[in-house]
């Protein structure tokens, strides 16, 4: 005993010390080692509902509560659309034109901040709930009793990579899941042949913050949004080089799943690899699915024409809108569209620019409400309008309007949301929400609550947190814009 004890009274406070940092430096390696070590993956039930998170799919779950709507068409408009020039008309502006703006106002560019601007067009009331709408919109104007103008958004940022981050994913910074993510992450899949969320982006070019846009973010890679092209071949690579006969496709399908197989056993708990596999298998089963599903031939002359296929200006967006309704008849959940780069990001040429974009997406963007009517799919298919914010009343550069994320206007139709509503206000001049505000959190929960999930339950473990679209937040769904 002494010998032991005389052992302990031997070892000075410095050696101590240095044997404990030894100690958890070995911890530390264990720890970092642990992170790439395959252990064996566990059973459903011994994670409990960890399993459902560590292993991800696209199987059909069962909502909150009883769901208004089971897919969702966002009209994604890059650049901040001008609400005063289109949906939500202010006679003041033109009476006290060239006038400073009493008071104060968020200007990005400041030094090019003139006086209140006018709008070059006209407005005129349309349907039996009198909506005001821009001449230079006369087919959305027709559809005005179909739709709920949200007049008194704002968010949180006045640039737009920030705020489209806000937009898309409920933060102003980058890598978080987006919207649809979450969607497809709570509610899965009705067709195992296509893609749940699927992105109709411009041949152009990729929207600011490109592939972002439609990122799942850290939730599992299986969530994110599938790019499908919308001339050509809707996917690359999507069929064989050269001709195989059924039995050897078949038999070559049947060997890469029996080494995808072997292989995921060998690497359990990895999601990227996971989600990777299951694109491939997705692939396969799209290569008859897809190539259906956007065959526009097999449309009548009479729907073609009417989203605008015979009119260059409108064939794009036209096309998309089309391919959009046929891919929601077949189960698809989410399908988002958008415009090259930012047009409505109007600093300057207002006039001219505004035109041409309404000259290129209205037509088919009514065509799209009109036709999912006709067909009984507006009642549970949601339509989103809108874009990350809006414009401020006065004048940019002469004839431009700066970014106003203070006040803008976003539509929604169908999905259970009222018809030919008006919810909120901006001041008289269009420049703040001032009344019945509608937060991007707001916007974000509300939709959600309309496909059936309540934003508060919809969360996923991560980082020791039980992350959620709305964040830390728990902002309201406005229950006033449901039908």
């Amino acid at each position: 005993m002494n010998s032991v004890r005389d052992g302990f009274d031997a070892v000075s406070r410095r050696l101590f010390f240095g044997h404990m940092a030894t100690g958890m430096c070995g911890v530390a390696l264990t720890h970092l080692l642990g992170r790439t070590t395959r252990l064996p993956a566990a059973t459903a039930d011994e994670l409990g509902q960890t399993a459902a998170q560590r292993l991800p799919d696209l199987k059909p779950k069962i909502s909150h509560f009883a769901p208004r709507a089971k897919a969702v068409i966002q009209l994604f408009m890059h650049g901040g659309p001008s609400q005063v020039d289109l949906f939500d008309p202010k006679p003041l502006i033109r009476r006290y034109a060239g006038k400073k703006f009493q008071g104060d106002i968020n200007v990005l560019s400041a030094e090019q901040a003139g006086g209140l601007l006018p709008t070059p067009f006209r407005f005129s009331h349309h349907g039996e709930a009198g909506i005001p709408v821009s001449e230079i919109m006369p087919h959305i104007a027709e559809c005005v009793d179909d739709l709920t103008l949200i007049r008194s958004m704002h968010t949180g940022h006045i640039n737009h990579e920030p705020a489209l981050w806000m937009a898309h994913t409920g933060a102003t910074i980058p890598g978080r899941p987006s919207l649809p993510s979450w969607v497809i992450y709570g509610l899965g899949s009705e067709n195992e042949n296509l893609p749940a969320f699927v992105v109709l982006d411009d041949e152009r070019g990729l929207p600011i913050n490109g592939i972002q846009n439609w990122s799942a973010g850290w939730l599992p890679p299986i969530y994110q949004g599938t790019r499908f092209r919308s001339q050509g071949e809707p996917v690359w690579n999507l069929r064989p080089h050269r001709a195989l006969s059924d039995e050897a496709i078949q038999r070559r399908r049947n060997l890469l799943r029996r080494l995808d197989r072997v292989h995921r056993q060998e690497r359990p708990g990895e999601p990227e690899l996971d989600a990777r596999i299951s694109s491939y298998e997705l692939a396969a089963r799209m290569q008859l699915a897809a190539t259906d599903a956007l065959d526009l031939a097999q449309e009548s002359q009479r729907t073609r024409s009417l989203y605008g296929l015979d009119k260059k200006v409108t064939e794009s967006y036209g096309r998309r809108c089309l391919m959009a309704r046929r891919l929601i008849e077949r189960g698809v959940r989410y399908v988002q569209l958008y415009v090259d780069g930012q047009i409505w990001d109007n600093h300057g040429n207002l006039k001219k620019g505004l035109t041409e974009n309404a000259a290129r997406t209205d037509k088919p963007v009514a065509a799209l409400v009109k036709d999912l009517k006709a067909r009984g799919l507006l009642d549970d298919t949601l339509v989103i309008w809108g874009g990350e914010f809006g414009r401020l009343p006065i004048s940019q550069q002469k004839n431009g309007r700066d970014h106003n994320n203070d006040g803008f206007t976003i539509w929604m139709a169908g999905g259970g949301v009222k018809r030919g509503y008006i919810h909120g206000a901006t001041d008289d001049f269009g420049y703040k929400a001032v009344e019945d505000r509608v937060s991007m959190h707001e916007f974000h929960a509300t939709t959600l609550h309309l496909l059936g999930l309540d934003h508060e339950s919809l969360s996923y473990p991560r980082h020791g947190l039980s992350e959620r679209l709305t964040g830390v937040e728990h902002p309201r769904v406005v229950k006033q814009l449901l039908a």
